[in-house]
This record gives structure tokens, C-alpha cells and sequence, in this order.
């Protein structure tokens, strides 16, 4: 029973002679492992250590003319043998069962400390339940957001191959990319990371969807967003961006400009007066001061003015911002601002984003 995880599922038939997996032995430790199990009268010899769980350790042991392997539970704290007694039963009932593994018999051992410990005899099977599975039917990523190195050495896996290489971290870089751009383009992408077209030059594919997609997203900087998933989607890992690259490309350091609606939408404490200021007023230091007193007095009707910028070169160029103290302030005084004249323009205003604003980020009107 080569079964490192203990497990009773069966791989082979019920021979005790069965040739066993090539196992480096592990170093039996004198003080609290066996180093020779007494069974029926037979000296077995223990070779390795094959797996331990919580109640009970399994080893691979010779007797000199066959292999087996021992399955010894610990002891019960509360000096129970519920673990030892259920699995035992349940062995003893379905014996002969072309998917179980073999009982060859039940023992109690006497430890060189005097403890009794109770051990099943089992047949050794040339592979257990974990190492099958890591052989046979281990996958990496799922399905759709599979780097190609992770397609690569799926595929040797299941042929029963070993591959050169071992995947990394950059895998999930890739997988990365590809949620970005399902985000971006708002479809499934499995069909189309599979296609040869793909495989022959995703690159121009990525093109094509940011080309597609760009006017429904305005406010996004596109050409930052299009360049870091690509980044992302090369297909030699040595030359796929990093998690460290990926967050200093300027898709995250360049504000997102709101849409108009947006900035109407969602009421915050800062407020932008539009098509207020001529340019020619903005150059005149005179006449700016003035300016900034007059907005100032006027806006202080609806609510207390924390700040008030008019910039005089873009972003934001001749646009009023008005940080009030809170958004009920803003609210009102955009209800009884917008359409109202100033100067003989009638006027526009939309909430603006207060984080923005205290970050100095202006934006232009997203229209």
C-alpha cells in the first residue's frame, strides 16, 4: 500500500509481491518511529516512513521476501480505538473488492516504551491516490485564463511526461490580462484565447478590441489600459510584466476624467460652475481678484465655502470650483445656481469629485 496519504483505495491487484514505487526512504527516527514491526511470529523490517496523518502513520515494511505495508494508529488520548476498530470492520467486510486494497491481517505492536499500538497489514500498491493525481490529472489555471506555459506542461502532464521548465507567478499575470480585457470588452474570451488566430498574433486582437470598444468608454485613458494588458499577454513568460511593472504603468497613476453625467449624477460637496468666466478676464489680475470675490459672496448664500479655485491655464481652465462643507451645501447651491446669468452667460454646474479636487486633478468636460 504506497500510500503516503494512508488512503484504502486500490490501483493494482491484491499481490503482496506487487512491485512497489521507487521511494526514497526516509529516515526512520530511532526514538519515535518502529524500526522493525513483530507480526505473527516474522520480523519486518521498516524502510520508509510513507505517510502520517492524525491517528495513524503508514510504512512501507519487508519481511525479506515480500513487501507490505503497516498501517499503526496512534493512541487515543481518551485510550479509545474508534479509529482502528471502524476502519479494521470495514476492511474485514468488503474483502475482495477489485478497487480496495488488500487486508492481510490485524496486530498489536509493543513498542522498545512499552506502548501497545493496534496495526493493520496491508497489501503495498505501486502508487497512492495523491501521487496519481499529481501524475495523471493535475491542471493549472483554469480554463480560459491559461498561460500558455500552464497549457504546456498540462499537456505533458497528462501524457505522462515531466516538463523542462516549471510554471511561475507569471501565470497569473496572464490570467490577469485576460480578465482585463473581458472587463474592457464585456465578453468571454475562452473561445478566442484558444483559436489560432490568437495563438498567431493576439497582439492585433487586442488592437481590434480596444478599437472597437474605445468610444464606449471615453473617460478611460485607453491607449494605457490597451498597453499594460499586452504587457501582460506575452506569450514568453520571461518578457510578461510583473506584478511590480503592472502597477507603475500610467493606467494607474492617471486620474480617470468623470462623464458629464456622472459629475450631475452624484452629488458631493465640490461644485463646478461652467460657462461662467470669458478667457480675457483670467489675464487680467484685476479683474480675476474681483472675480474670485464675487463668486465668493455669491456662493456663500447656499452654504458654507470651504474653498474656491478658477484656474487659469487648463485643465479646467475658467471652470469655478466651490468645495462647500458638506454635499447638502453643494446640493442646494447647484439647485439654485444652475440657470441663473453671470455676466451674461447662463450657467452650468455639475458636482465634481472631492478626492479629485483635493488632489489637484482637473479634468476637461467629458462630454
Amino acid at each position: 500500500m504506497a500510500c503516503s496519504s494512508g488512503s484504502n483505495a486500490k490501483m493494482s491487484g491484491p499481490n503482496v509481491s506487487t512491485p512497489t514505487v521507487a521511494v526514497t526512504p526516509d529516515a526512520v527516527d530511532q526514538k519515535t518511529n518502529p524500526v522493525v514491526f513483530e507480526i505473527y511470529g516474522k520480523i519486518w523490517n521498516v524502510q520508509a516512513r510513507l505517510g502520517q496523518g492524525v491517528s495513524a502513520s503508514v510504512y512501507r515494511v519487508n519481511s525479506g521476501r515480500a513487501s507490505s505495508a503497516v498501517k499503526e494508529f496512534q493512541v487515543d488520548a481518551q485510550g479509545g480505538d474508534y479509529g482502528y476498530l471502524k476502519e479494521s470492520s470495514v476492511l474485514e467486510k468488503i474483502q475482495g473488492h477489485k478497487n480496495i486494497v488488500t487486508l492481510y491481517g490485524m496486530f498489536t505492536n509493543h513498542n522498545s516504551f512499552g506502548v501497545a499500538t493496534h496495526c493493520l497489514l496491508l497489501e503495498l500498491l505501486d502508487v497512492s491516490v495523491s501521487e496519481l493525481l499529481v501524475r495523471d490529472v493535475k491542471y493549472i489555471q483554469t480554463d480560459g485564463y491559461r498561460a500558455p506555459e500552464a497549457e504546456l506542461q498540462n499537456s505533458l502532464a497528462q501524457a505522462g511526461l515531466e516538463s523542462d521548465s516549471s510554471c511561475t507567478t507569471a501565470v497569473d499575470l496572464w490570467s490577469l490580462g485576460i480578465i482585463l480585457l473581458e472587463m474592457f470588452s464585456g465578453i468571454k474570451l475562452k473561445e478566442t484565447v484558444k483559436s489560432q488566430e490568437w495563438k498567431d498574433n493576439s497582439s492585433a486582437i487586442v488592437d481590434h478590441i480596444f478599437s472597437s470598444n474605445a468610444v464606449v468608454y471615453p473617460a478611460i485613458p485607453v491607449f494605457h489600459l490597451r498597453d499594460l494588458i499586452k504587457s501582460m499577454l506575452h506569450n514568453d513568460p520571461k518578457l510578461r510584466s510583473t506584478a511590480e511593472t503592472a502597477l507603475i504603468n500610467p493606467f494607474f497613476s492617471i486620474p480617470f476624467a468623470p462623464h458629464i453625467e456622472d459629475l450631475v449624477l452624484l452629488p458631493t460637496p465640490v461644485l463646478r460652475l461652467l460657462n461662467v468666466i470669458d478667457d480675457n478676464h483670467l489675464y487680467n489680475e484685476d479683474e480675476y481678484e474681483d472675480i474670485i470675490e464675487d463668486m465668493k459672496e455669491e456662493c456663500q448664500k447656499y452654504g458654507t465655502v470651504v474653498s474656491l479655485l478658477i484656474p487659469k491655464e487648463n485643465p479646467g481652465k475658467g471652470q469655478v470650483f466651490v468645495e462647500y462643507a458638506n454635499a447638502g451645501d453643494s446640493k442646494e447651491a447647484q439647485r439654485l445656481l444652475t440657470g441663473r446669468t453671470f455676466d451674461g452667460k447662463f450657467v452650468v454646474t455639475t458636482f465634481y469629485p472631492l478626492s479629485a479636487y483635493k488632489r489637484g486633478y482637473l479634468y476637461q468636460t467629458v462630454q
